[in-house]
């Protein structure tokens, strides 16, 4: 695939939920949501709920990907591709550079999200076409060498649902990298809020 392919996708994922629960719900992002705290568009008081939500769902939908690749596992060799379906992975595993990465991605998307007014950036199907273009596009500027979680709940929550299934022929879940794509966004997503602070 593609690597702007692949950004477009996780650019219309992350952007068609987002707008199909607009009405109530719309955050799957740990640090978005903090960072939304830390920049007061979001109540502190809803933080920890939501982020026990997002690290379920992200779990959920990681039994999910299973699910769907079922047939596949016992035909696969690759241990690590069977573990890239559910995190990500370093291109140079290099801690420092990787979590300045992941930081800077975050530190971006909750900036511009914050100045942007929040998730509901726009009204019907606007939203879809702002998120997802900030995802494409932070994806093609920083997605390379870490394959961007920007998101706990989408590499944490995935990492532990591998290393809890049944998956047939799988290796070890990097238990030693995990850190990276968790602290990296958290700090990031303070920092993007904390400069939108400072901005606006």
């Amino acid at each position: 695939m593609k690597f702007e392919n692949k950004n477009a996708g996780w650019g219309f994922a992350v952007g068609l939920p987002a707008y199909l629960f607009s009405n109530f719900s719309n955050q799957f992002n740990p640090a978005l949501t903090i960072g939304l705290a830390v920049a007061g568009k979001f109540p502190w008081a809803q933080v920890p709920g939501y982020i026990v939500a997002q690290m379920l769902g992200g779990i959920v939908g990681g039994v999910f990907v299973w699910l769907t690749y079922l047939p596949h596992w016992a035909v696969t060799e690759d241990k690590a591709a069977k573990l890239g379906i559910f995190c990500t992975a370093p291109a140079i595993r290099n801690y420092p550079a990787n979590f300045l990465t992941e930081f800077l991605a975050t530190a971006t998307l909750v900036f511009s999200i914050a100045a942007m007014g929040g998730v509901k950036v726009a009204d019907g199907m606007g939203s879809i076409v702002v998120v997802s273009a900030l995802i494409f596009v932070l994806g093609c500027a920083l997605g390379g060498p870490t394959g961007y979680a920007m998101n706990p709940a989408r590499d944490l929550s995935p990492r532990i649902a591998h290393a809890i299934l049944p998956i047939a022929g799988k290796g070890g879940s990097d238990w030693s990298y995990s850190w990276v794509p968790v602290f990296g966004p958290v700090a990031g997503g303070i920092a993007g809020a904390l400069l939108f602070v400072l901005v606006f």
